[in-house]
């Protein structure tokens, strides 16, 4: 699934292939995914835009699928457990993830001007950084790189 988020394409297929690897990721893992956890993902999955847990509890209160804030945290707590989900630290907001298929250390490109998130193909663990921490005799648990700058969009001048 994984494409350029900066370059129009079709949302619906981002969506459609997106329920489907986490559907069947949770059947291989045995594990349910629930109309709330569904939801969340399918409106994580909508655009590439990081959204915060106060925004997606709006609409799932707007469709009847909760309003209290422990219905979205015990969702996204879940779809971010399964890396269906990544937190995006500096957005304090989660976007779905692009390849939740393949255990990796996201990177992500933020885009300053629209809040558009791409993850980058890059990939951390190839960088050394195991290795340095090593070394050193620290253990990694956690890796996330997040590249702040502006999107293709949002870099066009103003039009007269």
């Amino acid at each position: 699934m994984a494409h350029d988020s900066f370059a129009p394409h079709d949302h619906t297929a981002c969506i459609r292939t997106g329920l489907d690897a986490a559907s069947t990721l949770c059947d291989a893992r045995g594990l349910r995914l629930t109309p709330v956890r569904r939801r969340v993902l399918e409106l994580l999955l909508a655009e590439h835009r990081a959204m915060g847990a106060y925004d997606i509890l709006e609409v799932l209160r707007a469709e009847g699928l909760g309003s209290q804030p422990p219905v979205v945290y015990r969702a996204l707590e879940f779809l971010v457990a399964q890396r269906f989900v990544h937190r995006v630290e500096r957005l304090n907001a989660f976007v779905a993830c692009s390849t939740p298929e393949d255990g990796h250390r996201p990177t992500f490109l933020i885009c300053r001007g629209c809040d558009t998130v791409a993850e980058a193909p890059l990939a951390p663990q190839n960088s050394g950084l195991d290795e340095l921490a090593a070394r050193q005799g620290f253990a990694v648990e956690r890796v996330m790189v997040e590249v702040e700058g502006l999107c293709p969009k949002c870099q066009d001048p103003p039009q007269p």
